[in-house]
């Protein structure tokens, strides 16, 4: 049946669907769209007022913030995104594909270009021409080129069966199995097998671009999973017009159109029952569903999930507890003069090869682009800059503490931005800050932690949180499971588990009542 219109208070129930998405992000959103679109009546449960979770967005004096993810990666014609916007039957929404970004390290400037054919002489130029920086480059390459095309095919880890297996082994050609070894080595191991791990401007680039991608150091990081992370570009990154709240408000008005329901306001407090019995008690009522996708922080879900969901969870929320990371961003809102002196509007900055990453020493920078008045008004830009932190340095602070501390990182960063900039932030209309308190409070990430885990070998790949728990009719996604965080990996994400759930047949009664064919 459909959902009604006039929902009333407490608990009873007040709508029927196929499935239930509990989260309103990116790879919520996603899965819920592509679910209605294949038949299924759907509806998202959103604590917010508005979608995007950690792809969310605010507004001030006219301007539009991207909270977390900036880009859409991938989203051009035959890309994961592409091919996710080609399934529901959304165009692609206005924006611009970036050429690239620069990278601004202690004692050079590196132009990260997307064409491979302007970036490879550069990085030859900018970081070491040796047969050892050839030779780990053509590793990375081949890495790169493999696994965004098993990634563009649906690949899906872990491997839960030899029928998993078979099937990611279909999709990865046989010239590439002996890849797979790679599975098991770290980007810190490919670098000494090259003897480059000394080499300090290539690993002060790689650092950044690392961290920004799966949140872990060289030596941490999953090789396999760094070369994609690092060669995000090369896949396309497009900004779209007022950036994600251009994107996410386009995609929401295109989800209900095909008649999904995106219930806002809507905290889910509980769900109970199991598969085609589903019951979700929310601020608003009761939702049963056949189904449920979680796309939440799988801490969360363990908090509000039936007990054997919760049993299946706790092992991997033990595990990642000392994994788990915060971000710091500025907001401002500028005239377009004091962001005018570069054509490009993206940009990494690394300060320090000797010190640690995040607090500033290595930051983000984001700039609408020239235009675009959805992100900002006529003669004014947009600026985002990000950098990463602990998350428990922020806990248990007074007031006072808090304010000074976030005042102090705030001027730093802005200091430091304007090695790009000279004029930044001068005359700003717009300048505000936030850190993993105000993600907690916004967002409702548990200590403001956001973008996942930061991947180790240990809890990635095939040890990575499932999308299937191994409880019927319950499902994962979003960046707590595989392949993690970013705008490809929910995307992709939201394939694998809305072609899971569409493997049960829906329910013909339900389906007919909402005016689609079972």
């Amino acid at each position: 049946m459909r959902l009604a219109s006039n929902e009333p208070s407490g608990h009873a129930p007040i709508g029927e669907v196929d499935v239930a998405v509990v989260g309103g992000g990116l790879s919520g959103l996603a899965t819920a769209a592509r679910l209605q679109t294949s038949g299924r009546s759907t509806v998202v449960l959103e604590a917010h007022s508005f979608p995007g979770g950690c792809s969310g967005y605010f507004r001030r004096k006219g301007f539009a913030f991207d909270v977390g993810a900036t880009t859409l990666v991938d989203f051009e014609p035959g890309g994961v995104g592409g091919e996710f916007l080609d399934s529901i039957g959304m165009s692609h929404p206005p924006g611009d594909l970036l050429p690239g970004y620069q990278a601004w390290l202690p004692d050079r400037i590196v132009t990260l270009h997307r064409d491979p054919n302007r970036w490879h002489p550069e990085r030859l130029r900018s970081l070491g021409d040796s047969q050892a920086h050839r030779d780990f480059w053509a590793l990375l390459d081949k890495l790169a080129d493999a696994f965004w095309d098993a990634s563009r095919k649906g690949i899906s880890l872990p491997l839960r069966s030899p029928g998993h297996a078979l099937a990611a082994a279909r999709i990865l050609p046989p010239q590439h199995w002996p890849l797979g070894r790679h599975l098991f080595s770290t980007m810190g191991d490919a670098l000494r097998r090259h003897g480059l791990r000394d080499d300090k401007a290539l690993v002060g680039l790689l650092s950044m671009l690392i961290e920004d991608t799966v949140h872990a150091t060289v030596d941490d990081a999953p090789l396999i999973n760094a070369a994609l992370g690092i060669t995000i570009r090369g896949a396309g990154l497009t900004r779209a017009h007022g950036g994600m709240s251009g994107f996410m408000q386009a995609l929401t008005a295109h989800y209900e159109a095909t008649g999904g329901r995106f219930a806002r306001n809507c905290e889910v407090q509980a769900i109970r029952g199991g598969k085609g019995n589903f019951g979700l008690e929310t601020t608003k009522g009761t939702f049963r569903a056949d189904q449920v996708v979680a796309a939440i922080p799988i801490s969360i879900t363990a908090r509000i999930a039936p007990e054997a969901v919760t049993k299946r969870l706790d092992r991997f929320i033990k595990r990642d507890a000392d994994r788990m990371g915060g971000a710091l961003v500025m907001f401002l809102g500028v005239p377009e003069a004091e962001v005018s002196d570069h054509e490009w509007t993206h940009h990494q900055v690394l300060v320090d090869y000797d010190q640690p990453l995040g607090l500033g020493n290595n930051m983000f920078i984001s700039v609408s682009a020239a235009g675009d008045l959805a992100s900002a008004p006529a003669g004014h830009r947009a600026v985002m800059i990000s950098t990463h932190c602990d998350l428990d340095m922020w806990e248990q602070l007074e007031r006072s503490q808090y304010q000074s501390l976030k005042s102090s990182i705030s001027d730093r960063m802005a200091q430091i931005a304007r090695r790009v900039y000279p004029r930044l932030a001068t005359n700003p209309v717009v300048f505000e800050m936030a850190t993993p308190r105000t993600f907690e409070r916004f967002a409702r990430r548990p200590n403001g932690a956001v973008g996942g885990v930061r991947q180790t070998l240990r809890n990635t790949n095939l040890f990575a949180v499932p999308h299937e728990i191994g409880v019927d009719g319950f499902h994962l996604v979003g960046d707590s499971t595989w392949p993690g965080l970013g705008t490809v990996a929910c995307t992709l994400g939201s394939r694998i588990v809305a072609g899971n759930v569409l493997k049960s047949p829906a329910t013909a009664t339900r389906t007919a009542k909402a005016g689609v064919p079972a």
